[in-house]
């Protein structure tokens, strides 16, 4: 028998999943903004994306930087054993921020965006405190 996954372990899959959203979202969106011919080809001459494209493009951008650390101190929990309350706790905000900020990111609504980063974000320092205390 297989020992269980922590809450963590299961932040990482989840982390996987929302990496393939977000380059799928990017690549569906730019491919409806451009045209097929433009992104199959060879990109040659530059195209201005549209406002969702842009939008798609910057939340992809931004996930891959928190996403860096999400996964750092993910590993650390899971390989020294320290995952606990508040580390899982941290790890669940982080995820759940994640999943919704993209949608409010593609929605344009920037104050509401801002706050789920913020929400994230202190799901990230929530699991590096439960790592030392």
């Amino acid at each position: 028998m297989s020992p269980s996954l922590t809450i963590e372990a299961w932040g990482l899959i989840a982390l996987s999943i929302q990496a393939l959203i977000h380059v799928s979202v990017q690549g569906l969106v730019l491919k409806a903004s451009v045209g097929n011919t433009w992104t199959v080809g060879s990109r040659d001459i530059p195209m201005e994306p549209g406002n969702l494209a842009a939008r798609a493009k910057r939340a992809a951008e931004n996930f891959q930087e928190t996403a860096i650390a999400f996964l750092a101190i993910a590993l650390v929990i899971i390989l020294a054993d320290l995952s606990n309350k508040v580390t899982s706790v941290g790890c669940i905000i982080y995820i759940v921020g994640r999943i919704i900020y993209l949608p409010a990111y593609l929605a344009g609504l920037p104050w509401v965006r801002s706050l789920i980063w913020n929400a994230s974000t202190a799901g990230l320092v929530a699991m590096i405190v439960g790592v030392f205390f």
